[in-house]
């Protein structure tokens, strides 16, 4: 137990971030410097969509493909079941949430799932370490098309609004630098991979910088000025019901498929975990606006507690399988 106390405090990012929340809310930037810092958000984006297509190994991505049936399970979880899972969720539970979050949630449901931190469970409890980095790279180059696509057709189910030229702007600022940067490669790729601590620095400062630029405008335009902060306790408890059936689910799956303990261990976390580094620049270029900040504060709620219940699940789940393998 002692092993796991740890794993429930937030690492020094998540404290970040949740500081930068704080900052938005009391120092919002205003007027000019709001513009300008949403000019530099937009070219920290591009810039970190450019380097993320440099660093991803084509090699890497064709030869993942001999676990052909694991992909396609992810794949199929993470832009098809659990956006279906967040619509029904978000209609049942309609009364719970405010008709204000549920655009968020749903474009929660259609984001890829993360790299990082998906491919570090998964190892922490004794899965298919090779498999998820290839399942991750795969859901973050589909999740450039496949998220506003999903998300455009899950708002026009849901009744909501969407402006069509988002998704055009998505394309434009997210999968045009990538695709550049898997053309430039050859050139900066070992240079970038030579020097993993600049991608991890421009993730984290293009994250920041977008939750701050996103929740200035809705701060200071007051749009979040009506959300009471019962109504964002309810979107917390509804956000706890959706990892628990997406657990449940991706484990059902799992089995179904046959999977052994590797392969269901790279489902489980590539399904249940939904990627900060892809959702809050496309919320930034999808809405650009103050309504941006509504958007990703549902990913906000969703995002804290899946990390620290993912590494808690990974931690005894890996100390499981270490003491059936020592037995």
């Amino acid at each position: 137990m002692a092993r796991l106390v740890p794993l429930l405090l937030p690492d020094r990012f998540i404290l970040i971030l949740l500081a930068m929340v704080a900052i938005a809310a009391f120092f919002p930037a205003r007027g000019v410097a709001l513009e300008w810092l949403g000019t530099i958000s937009t070219v920290s984006i591009v810039t970190l969509f450019f380097v993320h297509g440099a660093r991803l190994s084509r090699q890497a991505v064709l030869g993942g493909f001999t676990r052909l049936k694991l992909h396609l399970a992810i794949v199929a979880f993470t832009f098809l079941a659990f956006p279906l899972i967040g619509l029904a969720l978000t209609t049942v539970a309609a009364p719970l949430i405010d008709p204000a979050f549920v655009p968020g949630i749903l474009f929660l449901c259609a984001l890829p799932t993360t790299v990082a931190s998906s491919i570090a469970m998964v190892s922490m409890a004794k899965g298919n370490v090779a498999a998820s980095v290839i399942a991750a790279a795969l859901s973050s180059m589909l999740g450039v098309v496949a998220t506003p696509l999903m998300f455009a057709a899950l708002l026009s189910t849901s009744g909501a609004p969407i402006d069509i030229s988002g998704i055009g702007k998505v394309i434009l600022i997210l999968a045009l630098p990538f695709a550049i940067g898997q053309l430039c490669r050859p050139l900066v790729g070992s240079w970038i991979e030579a020097r993993p601590m600049v991608g991890r620095t421009l993730d984290r400062l293009t994250i920041l910088l977008a939750i701050y630029v996103a929740l200035s405008a809705a701060f200071g335009g007051g749009l979040l000025e009506g959300i009471a902060i019962d109504r964002f306790l309810l979107l917390l408890g509804v956000m706890l019901a959706l990892l628990g059936i997406v657990v449940a689910a991706a484990l059902l799956l799992a089995r179904l498929l046959g999977f052994a303990h590797g392969d269901r261990m790279s489902l489980l976390f590539a399904a249940m975990q939904k990627s900060v580094i892809s959702g809050t620049p496309m919320a930034r270029i999808l809405f650009p606006g103050a309504e941006a900040g509504l958007i990703i504060l549902p990913l906000l709620a969703y995002y804290v507690p899946m990390l620290t219940i993912s590494a808690i699940m990974a931690a005894r789940i890996g100390a499981n399988r270490s003491e059936a393998d020592n037995s």
